[in-house]
């Protein structure tokens, strides 16, 4: 028997065309748009970040404003590389054997976001050396704005109808359109809020009233910790995806999986920045 109960729980998908609009056979995609907005956002608070002297060991940043402007360009690079790459090994590996077109197609399965922080990674070390800049500092400000970009992507995730979570009964469940006639965690949206909103004002903090940037490597220590605590919360109410499965038991996924190490990492990125500073 239908009770009120579960008739609030299922509410219908705001139906978004994941186009925007098409110009000839080029089709502008809210997903795009979405990684745009993330990278060209977190490129101007970086900048402020950058000039605001009172925020640096000394009153000077350790690279200057050209130098950021450069390095647009290597981040853009590693996010969307590495973003699909580590989406295909991670994720999707039999499909794109199957059908390399897939690929390609960016729309069709996404990005992993551990893949583009390798990728960005790997992109901060290149550029740091290549440069001559300090390279936790580097981390530093990079951590301190990508949750701006974790914010659009789950945005446009949920626009989508893609990447949702677990059957629900909760009153802001939603039925998407690709999810079955079921309700289910918005999951999108927790991420958005965690990885995005919460994490960008939890490094905010610490960038402005703790004056972390003076101790390089903490700010990216917090990120790391802050991002895969909160995805392994909200893997908890994610469906996991189809071609995988559960990894163990009914609730262990390879986002979890991904995560941990990550988590590792941090808490070893935190403590070398305050040994450092300690020494210092």
């Amino acid at each position: 028997m239908e009770t009120i109960a579960t008739r609030l729980a299922i509410l219908p998908f705001p139906e978004i065309d994941p186009v925007i609009f098409t110009i000839g056979p080029l089709a502008v995609r809210w997903y795009g748009l979405a990684y745009v907005a993330g990278i060209l956002l977190g490129w101007l608070y970086a900048r402020r970040i950058i000039q605001n002297a009172s925020l640096w060991r000394n009153g000077t940043a350790p690279f200057n404003l050209a130098q950021l402007d450069d390095f647009l360009l290597w981040a853009a690079g590693g996010i969307v590389l590495g973003g699909r790459i580590g989406y295909i090994l991670f994720y999707d590996l039999g499909s794109i054997l199957e059908n390399p077109v897939r690929a390609i197609q960016f729309w069709n399965g996404g990005m992993s976001f551990h893949g583009g922080l390798l990728g960005t990674t790997l992109a901060i070390i290149i550029f740091a050396r290549r440069n001559a800049i300090p390279l936790w500092s580097l981390f530093d400000v990079v951590a301190a704005v990508v949750p701006i970009g974790l914010f659009f992507g789950r945005i446009a995730n949920f626009i989508n109808g893609e990447l949702w979570g677990r059957l629900s009964s909760m009153p802001w469940a939603v039925v998407f359109p690709t999810g079955g006639p079921f309700a289910r965690h918005p999951s999108q949206l927790y991420e958005a809020a965690l990885e995005g909103i919460v994490l960008l004002v939890v490094l905010a903090w610490f960038v402005y009233r703790r004056r972390a940037l003076k101790m390089p490597g903490l700010v990216t220590g917090i990120f790391v910790c802050g991002y895969a605590a909160s995805r392994i919360f909200v893997e908890f109410f994610r469906e996991p995806d189809a071609q995988i499965g559960y990894l163990a038991g009914d609730w262990l996924t390879m986002g979890m999986v991904l995560s941990l190490p990550m988590a590792l990492v941090g808490i070893w990125a935190i403590a070398r920045a305050r040994s450092a500073a300690a020494a210092a």
